[in-house]
């Protein structure tokens, strides 16, 4: 009764436009004042202890780091790069958005912020171009945001690891060959549904001298990622060490090598991510607190207890979880998400054999989908004001993709050694 109270009064908030991590906190203290069995002040000191973590640190860098990478010109050269490898295959462009994608999440690590940076340029290019119907192109792009978040450096991972005590490092790294599957998996069911609807739009195949001529326009771009991941498992930076140099290496190359960005653009953007920072702690830091509260009511063995019922197969276990991950990204975001369901599903897991790390990947790849997934689609509604598209319209022709995505989550957390092969 105590928990059902707290998720009514939640989701009542919700359902009447109150942010998320203000309809936590209403949900927290209509508990408190109910039952009793937490007060005011564990409230506050779960909110605040919640925050204490070191590799927290590292989010608003990487936030800044991606909005730097943006503004510098570097979006422009890795869609360059994506178009002389793919430009040339069937349903060429929708591939170049897809690879664009990987190519930009591995910089921003955020799946709203690819969405916007490479739809921006991709969405109108494959309307005009080759006659994509705006719908699946927006779809399309909005869909391929979605590995924002899977591809390393990625925010929601840092989120996890301070969640869980995870290695971000080692969270990065696991990463990189599910990322590479999905966008893989994205460009296939692509290809088939760009036939059927006649988006065949096949460029001239681009020679290897072109492609290293677009590889060394964007090579600093490039660099990024590798400097980052190589300073980290070289031991030369901490991963929170290495998001204060992905800010450095972001202004050095976009004011000095590109010449895309000012001083003035590094002193609004960094009041702009002060901004976002204050939103994402606001939805952090309640989040913290009400995963506090779960595991104090018990939550961790009733959970436990209820899936051993169901079932003693660590395989049926696991489908369950990926059902319970891919409902959650649905009606939360992200953060809320990890911060909530992380603590538990690993006291949950962990004691059946399942890793850390493991878990991690397919909390991410989960919740990744739910960024195309309504009511809270994140991507969708980005694209939208990018297009002037409603939702349903959006979603619609790209459900192929989000079925592909459901059982690329089945296959990552059926196969562990595919997040762990590099760990």
């Amino acid at each position: 009764m105590e928990i059902l109270i707290l998720v009514l009064v939640a989701l009542a908030m919700l359902a009447i436009g109150v942010p998320i991590g203000i309809a936590l906190c209403c949900g927290l203290l209509a508990l408190s004042f109910s039952y009793g069995t937490i007060d005011v002040s564990f409230i506050s000191q779960a909110m605040y202890t919640g925050q204490e973590s070191l590799p927290i640190l590292a989010v608003p860098c990487f936030m800044l780091a991606g909005d730097l990478m943006l503004r510098g010109g570097l979006t422009e050269r890795l869609v360059n790069i994506a178009k002389t490898f793919t430009g040339h295959t069937a349903g060429g462009l929708g591939n170049v958005t897809v690879l664009a994608s990987m190519f930009f999440g591995a910089i921003s690590g955020s799946a709203p912020a690819t969405t916007s940076a490479i739809g921006g340029n991709m969405i109108p290019a494959m309307e005009k171009e080759s006659h994509y119907d705006k719908a699946y192109a927006t779809g399309l792009a909005s869909v391929a945001g979605s590995l924002g978040i899977i591809i390393p450096p990625s925010i929601p991972f840092v989120v996890y690891a301070s969640a869980t005590s995870a290695s971000v490092g080692d969270l990065f790294i696991a990463g990189v060959v599910p990322g590479i599957i999905v966008g893989v998996v994205m460009m296939v069911v692509h290809t088939f549904q760009a036939k059927k609807h006649g988006y065949v739009d096949k460029k001239p195949r681009v020679n290897w001298a072109g492609r290293l001529r677009a590889i060394k326009d964007g090579f600093w771009a490039v660099m990024m990622p590798v400097i980052i991941l190589g300073g980290i498992y070289s031991g030369v930076f901490t991963p929170t060490e290495a998001s204060v140099v992905s800010v450095a290496y972001g202004i050095i190359v976009g004011i000095f090598i590109y010449r895309n960005l000012t001083w003035k653009d590094v002193w609004e953007l960094t009041l702009r991510t002060a901004t976002k920072i204050g939103g994402f702690m606001l939805a952090y830091a309640p989040a913290a607190c009400l995963g506090s509260t779960l595991i104090l009511l018990g939550v961790t063995s009733k959970l436990s207890n209820l899936l051993l019922g169901i079932s003693h197969n660590i395989y049926i276990i696991l489908f369950i979880v990926v059902i319970i991950l891919m409902i959650g990204g649905m009606f939360l975001d992200t953060t809320s998400n990890i911060v909530v369901f992380g603590p538990i599903l690993y006291a949950v897991l962990s004691p059946l054999g399942v890793n850390v790390i493991h878990l991690g990947v397919i909390m991410i790849v989960c919740l990744a989908v739910g960024f195309v997934t309504p009511p809270v689609c994140m991507n969708v509604f980005v694209a939208s004001n990018m297009t002037g598209l409603p939702v349903e319209r959006i979603v619609k022709p790209v459900i192929p993709q989000i079925v592909a995505l459901f059982l690329v989550c089945v296959m990552l957390a059926f196969v562990p050694g595919l997040s762990l092969i590099f760990v």
